[in-house]
């Protein structure tokens, strides 16, 4: 095949990861003095010690008198003991005049301690008149005194070399009077990103075009690793531009970063310009996403060649790039990697280690990585997520209880947050919104099945579900009992929402129940096992199977589309808006936001099952008090939702 080259032998991640670093010296361009206001997002090249003392001299922490402890021993309400005012010291005044030799002196927060004072009496528990204080309460020696060099001393230990400067550690650096700092000098790197189909956002999007995610992501992780970056914009697919343009940046940069065509095929062109301006170093690593990664050196300089899905992209240069740079960079490189538990099976490919994103969540056995099936296209998993999990190559299950590696994508992955597991709903979001508990929350779109066991695990703060039992026709509370949770959680009452059938407007296939699911003309959309939806579906099917001897287990042969599963409500009606599908059950509201028509079936009990142990956590007595207080004039699919009078209490269950 002309012009097609396969990939060289793949290697494993932290083979690569070893090639590069052998072959390649990596390391700063030098050292340059900067002013600390200049300092931002710059490495420091040599260790800091403090040139003082923090604080500088004995200083008071609050208002009040300074005291000879042994003076006001005995004060109490009755009886207290009267000094003389010998002096005022404010803050930023010297005080060498002053003495508590013969009495108290005035002390504002902050201001130097007078000689032969050893404690400050707050103001509070003092009264002034005509020169003299009354104290009505003893001191300790020291209290409410800050001593000279208490927080840092001349001499201290305070940064190492290869800190990544942000905002704490320059304000550190100006309270022990540096101005000036010693920083490695920045590595400078260009960005493109490469593809016909990439185009620049702001432009119009043309069908078969995508606007480019990945010049953006790889420019700002570099500027927050300390690089010096350029985003140079989006190269056709075009060999010789392609090599022009990298060839000059090779001249003008220390390092070329490029994402997409990067694999084996025709119109893959980076890794034939790095191979013809420099020596390949890798290419495929034997990962799923990011085998087609290359990595070239160029009389010395880098080139690197990121896949061009978002989502790929990004956890390649999380789990090989970022070590890589930061060598370039001198900033210490740490490895955010821990260990945690995978709260399910998964079944995989041997011979490819396994990346996937995951939102970490904290649980009574430690962390637990739930995976976010999201494909490597994916852009909004780049913020959803907390990090990815790394599956050896060599395995091919990983059972669930298992202990897994997880790498987080920043430090912000292990903040705690209240967790809501369960089934998804705009309502939810709405009300997250609306409280700002969204900014302290994470959410995993489960099912309400998986509500339930995330429950029973001890992952979940709240978990939504609607939840249908087939014996009683009763939402939610019968399951308590069923999964053994009576008296280990609650069910808070929730609000109700309209599902139905969501069909092409003007419903042309004529579909008025679940029995026309049967129909050898219809094709449906299903949702997956475990959420309420699909029970909803499974029960009705159920009854009408039943009724014509037909074995339920045999349902994917009477229905047609009935294994064909989304994840979401919006994706069912996506299906039926694109014709993959005639009908699917959803809320109402998708109906109305993909212009497609609506028929009515029922009204669902949302509910939010909740560990009683979690009762007590601020964020989830704020969200039931929001729930209480719930109004839906503000909310735009209202008319798809109704408020119960005991919203926000808890279910009564029978025993």
């Amino acid at each position: 095949m002309s012009g097609q080259k396969l990939f060289h032998r793949l290697v494993s991640i932290d083979e690569a990861l070893q090639i590069v670093l052998s072959r390649v010296d990596l390391k700063p361009r030098g050292v340059e003095i900067v002013d600390l206001n200049n300092a931002l997002y710059r490495v420091l090249a040599s260790d800091i010690y403090s040139p003082i003392d923090h604080p500088p001299f004995d200083r008071s922490e609050v208002d009040g008198y300074a005291v000879k402890t042994v003076d006001v021993a005995f004060s109490t309400e009755l009886n207290p003991t009267r000094l003389r005012i010998t002096g005022v010291v404010k803050t930023g005044e010297s005080g060498e005049e002053y003495s508590c030799d013969n009495g108290a002196v005035r002390v504002s927060t902050g201001a130097i301690i007078p000689r032969d004072c050893d404690a400050v009496v707050m103001e509070e528990y003092t009264e002034m008149h005509n020169g003299f204080v009354d104290v009505y309460r003893p001191v300790a020696p020291g209290e409410n005194i800050a001593t000279c060099g208490s927080d840092i001393s001349a001499g201290d230990f305070i940064l190492p070399k290869g800190t990544l400067l942000k905002h704490e550690h320059i304000a550190l650096l100006a309270g022990l009077g540096f101005k000036e700092i010693p920083v490695y000098v920045k590595p400078r790197i260009a960005v493109f990103s490469t593809g016909n189909e990439v185009v620049e956002p702001g432009r119009k999007l043309e069908l078969g075009k995508v606007y480019d995610v990945n010049g953006y992501l790889v420019t700002q992780f570099l500027r927050e690793m300390g690089v010096e970056v350029e985003y140079k914009g989006v190269i056709p697919d075009d060999y010789e531009l392609l090599r022009e343009f990298i060839a000059k940046s090779l001249v003008e940069y220390d390092a070329v970063v490029t994402s997409g065509g990067t694999s084996a095929g025709e119109s893959d062109l980076v890794y034939r310009v790095f191979s013809e301006l420099g020596e390949i170093l890798v290419h495929g690593l034997k990962s799923k996403p990011g085998k087609p990664t290359v990595i070239a050196v160029s009389n010395g300089k880098l080139l690197i060649g990121l896949p061009g899905f978002p989502l790929s992209c990004y956890m390649i240069l999380v789990r090989v790039i970022k070590p890589i740079i930061a060598k370039l960079t001198g900033v210490k490189y740490v490895d955010q990697r821990v260990v945690v538990k995978l709260p399910f099976r998964i079944r995989k490919n041997v011979g490819k280690t396994w990346l996937i994103p995951s939102i970490l969540v904290e649980s009574s056995e430690g962390y637990v990585a739930y995976p976010v099936s999201f494909s490597s296209g994916s852009i909004y998993a780049i913020t959803y997520s907390d990090g990815f999990i790394e599956l050896d190559e060599e395995v091919e299950v990983v059972e669930e209880g298992s202990k897994v590696v997880f790498h987080a994508f920043t430090e912000r992955a292990f903040t705690k947050k209240l967790t809501i597991i369960g089934s998804n709903d705009p309502l939810l979001e709405y009300i997250l919104v609306e409280s700002g508990l969204i900014y302290t929350s994470r959410i995993l779109n489960t099912g309400s099945m998986g509500g339930w066991l995330a429950t029973i695990r001890g992952e979940a703060d709240i978990a939504p579900t609607h939840l249908l039992d087939e014996n009683t026709g009763v939402y939610n509370t019968t399951l308590l009992e069923k999964y053994g949770l009576r008296g280990k959680a609650v069910l808070i009452r929730g609000y109700d929402r309209l599902v139905g059938f969501i069909v092409q407007p003007g419903n042309p296939k004529n579909i008025r129940g679940f029995k026309d699911f049967l129909r050898s003309d219809i094709r449906i959309v299903n949702r997956p096992r475990g959420s309420g939806i699909r029970t909803l579906i499974d029960l009705n099917l159920k009854k009408i199977l039943n009724a014509e001897n037909k074995p339920f287990d045999r349902v994917h042969e009477f229905v047609k589309g009935y294994t064909y599963e989304v994840k979401t409500h919006t994706a069912v009606a996506y299906a039926v808006k694109t014709g993959k599908a005639d009908v699917g059950v959803a809320t109402g509201y998708v109906a109305e936001l993909y212009g497609l028509d609506f028929i009515p079936l029922t009204w669902e009990e949302y509910d939010f099952l909740i560990p009683r142990e979690k009762m007590s956590r601020p964020e989830v007595n704020s969200f039931i008090e929001y729930l209480r207080r719930l109004e839906l004039k503000d909310f735009k699919f209202a008319k798809y939702y109704r408020i119960p009078r005991d919203i926000g209490t808890e279910k009564k269950t029978s025993s």
